[in-house]
C-alpha cells in the first residue's frame, strides 16, 4: 500500500471514530428522551417532541453547517458543532434535574444542531479518498455508528440513576467527555481546505441541480429511508415500557441491536453499491422495511422487537447509504455546499416530522398503526425507482437513435 493510500484508510478512520464519538449522543437520546419527555412533560403525547427537535436541529443546521465549511473550512466547522453539543449535553442534564420540559427540548435541539455537523463526516471522507474508493469511503465512516449504538445507550443506562429523581442527567453530563476527545482528534487530523473552485467556480441554476432524476431518487432514498426508521424506532421504547410492560434494560438492548444493523451492514455495503449499483440496494432497502413492518405487526414478543429493529437498522443502512452514493454523483465541486446542504436539510426534515408523527399515533393509536404508516411512504420510493429506471432507459433509446 502506497503512502497516500495509507494517509486516506488512517484519515477516514479518525473521521469514523469521530462520527461514532458525535453519533452516540443520538443512540443516548434515542433510548432516553423520550422516557425523560414522558416523565416531565405535562402532555404526555408529546414524549417524543425532544426527539423532533433533535432531528429539527439536525435538519437545521444542514445548510449553515455545509456553507460555514465552505468558508472556514471542516475542521473549524466541525470543532463549533462540537461546542454547540457540549452546551447542549450541560443544558439538557439541567433541565431534567429542574424539571423544565422547554428546555430539555431546547437542550436536544443543541445536540441536534451537532448530529447535523457530524452527518458532514460521510461527505468529507469522500473529499479524501480517491475516486475509485468513494463508494466505500461513505461505509466505512458510517461504520463509527456501531461504537456509537453501543456506547449512547450505555451511557443512558449507567448514568440514569447518577443524580436522585432526576433520571438520566447524569447519563447527558457524562457524554461531555467524548467531546473532548473529538476535539483532540480534529486538532491533529488532515482536513482538506475549501478550493478557490469550490468558493468561488461556477454552479449551475438550483433548478437544474434539484431536477435530475438522480438527485429525486437519491434523496427520496435517504428521506424515506430515515423517515419510516425515524417513526418506528422513536416508538419502540415506549411500545416496549408502556405498551408491552418491559423494563427500559430490554428497550436499551433491542435499540443497541438496532443500532448495530444500521451500522454493521457499512462493512460490506460499499462493495456491495460498487458490484450491483445503488438503485439494486435501494430495493432491497425497501424489502427490509417491509419485512420488518410485518413482523412488528405479527406480535409483541421480545424476539418480534429485536428482529424487526435490526432488520429496519439494516433496511435504513442500505437505503441512506445509497442515497448519499447516489447524490455525491449529482453536483460539481461550487455546488457542492448548498447540494449537500439541502439534502441533509430534507432528510432530516423528514426524520423530524416523523419522529413526532410516531408519538402522536403510538399514544393515541398503538403499535399497529405506527408501523402500517410508514408503508405508503416506503412504496413512494419504490415507484420512483421504476420512474428512474424509466427515464435512464429513454435517454439510452434517444441516444442510440441519434
Amino acid at each position: 500500500m502506497t503512502s497516500s493510500g495509507t494517509n486516506t484508510y488512517i484519515s477516514i478512520l479518525l473521521l469514523s471514530i469521530c462520527f461514532a464519538l458525535s453519533a452516540s449522543t443520538s443512540s443516548l437520546s434515542v433510548s432516553a428522551s423520550s422516557l425523560v419527555g414522558f416523565q416531565i412533560a405535562n402532555n404526555k403525547a408529546l414524549a417524543t417532541l425532544p426527539l423532533t427537535f433533535h432531528l429539527m436541529g439536525t435538519m437545521l443546521a444542514g445548510i449553515p453547517a455545509s456553507l460555514l465549511m465552505k468558508r472556514i473550512g471542516r475542521r473549524y466547522g466541525f470543532l463549533i458543532g462540537t461546542g454547540i453539543g457540549t452546551f447542549g449535553a450541560a443544558s439538557a442534564s439541567l433541565a431534567i434535574i429542574y424539571s423544565s420540559f422547554p428546555l430539555f427540548c431546547l437542550s436536544i435541539f443543541c445536540l441536534g444542531v451537532l448530529n447535523g455537523f457530524a452527518q458532514l463526516y460521510r461527505f468529507t471522507a469522500v473529499e479524501v479518498s480517491s475516486i475509485e474508493f468513494r463508494t466505500k469511503a461513505v461505509s466505512y465512516v458510517m461504520l463509527g455508528g456501531i461504537a456509537a449504538g453501543f456506547i449512547g445507550p450505555a451511557i443512558a443506562a449507567e448514568g440514569k440513576d447518577y443524580f436522585e429523581n432526576a433520571q438520566f442527567a447524569g447519563s447527558y453530563l457524562s457524554i461531555i467527555l467524548l467531546y473532548f476527545f473529538i476535539v483532540i482528534i480534529l486538532m491533529r487530523i488532515r482536513l482538506p481546505q475549501p478550493s478557490v473552485v469550490e468558493q468561488k467556480g461556477d454552479a449551475r441554476p438550483l433548478t437544474v441541480i434539484f431536477r435530475q432524476p438522480k438527485f429525486i431518487v437519491s434523496v427520496l432514498s435517504a428521506m424515506i429511508g430515515y423517515g419510516v426508521m425515524a417513526m418506528i424506532m422513536t416508538a419502540t421504547p415506549l411500545a416496549m415500557t408502556k405498551g408491552s410492560g418491559y423494563p427500559f434494560s430490554d428497550a436499551a438492548f433491542v435499540i443497541q441491536w438496532h443500532a448495530l444493523g444500521m451500522f454493521a451492514p457499512s462493512f460490506i455495503t460499499g462493495s456491495l453499491i460498487k458490484r450491483f449499483g445503488s438503485v439494486q440496494i435501494i430495493f432491497t432497502g425497501i424489502l427490509l422495511n417491509f419485512i420488518c413492518i410485518a413482523i412488528n405487526i405479527s406480535g409483541t414478543e421480545l424476539i418480534n422487537y429485536w428482529s424487526a429493529l435490526v432488520l429496519l437498522g439494516v433496511g435504513w443502512n442500505f437505503m441512506f447509504v445509497a442515497g448519499t452514493t447516489m447524490v455525491t454523483e449529482t453536483y460539481q465541486p461550487a455546488e457542492k455546499a448548498i447540494v449537500q446542504g439541502v439534502n441533509d436539510f430534507l432528510v432530516f426534515g423528514t426524520a423530524a416530522l416523523s419522529s413526532l408523527l410516531s408519538g402522536v399515533l403510538q399514544t393515541s393509536f398503538g403499535w399497529e398503526t405506527v408501523n402500517l404508516s410508514a408503508v405508503p411512504l416506503l412504496l413512494i420510493v419504490l415507484v420512483s425507482l421504476f420512474w428512474f429506471l424509466f427515464s435512464i432507459n429513454q435517454k439510452t433509446e434517444s441516444a442510440y437513435r441519434h
